[in-house]
């Protein structure tokens, strides 16, 4: 409970076997970590499962760009798109 503290809280970090969830409980006044694999190049919405708080702005967006492979990098725009 109460706000991470970057010197103790990450020690307390499950990296060897952390549940795969798509959702997470936070209590009043908690906080939670996630680790996640990006691989996949865009922008990534996340909030949280009531659209009323997506208003109020509980919300974000992740930016993943491109990897180091053509499997994980966006392919160009064709050539004949129309500019903006």
């Amino acid at each position: 409970m109460g706000n991470f503290d970057p010197s103790k809280d990450p020690a307390k970090f499950n990296l060897v076997d952390p549940p795969e969830r798509n959702t997470v409980g936070v209590p009043t006044g908690g906080w939670t970590a996630i680790r996640f694999r990006a691989d996949n190049p865009g922008v990534w919405f996340m909030h949280c499962h009531l659209e009323l708080h997506t208003m109020w702005g509980l919300k974000m967006a992740f930016v993943v760009e491109n990897g180091k492979s053509p499997e994980e990098s966006i392919i160009p725009p064709p050539k004949d798109l129309p500019p903006c």
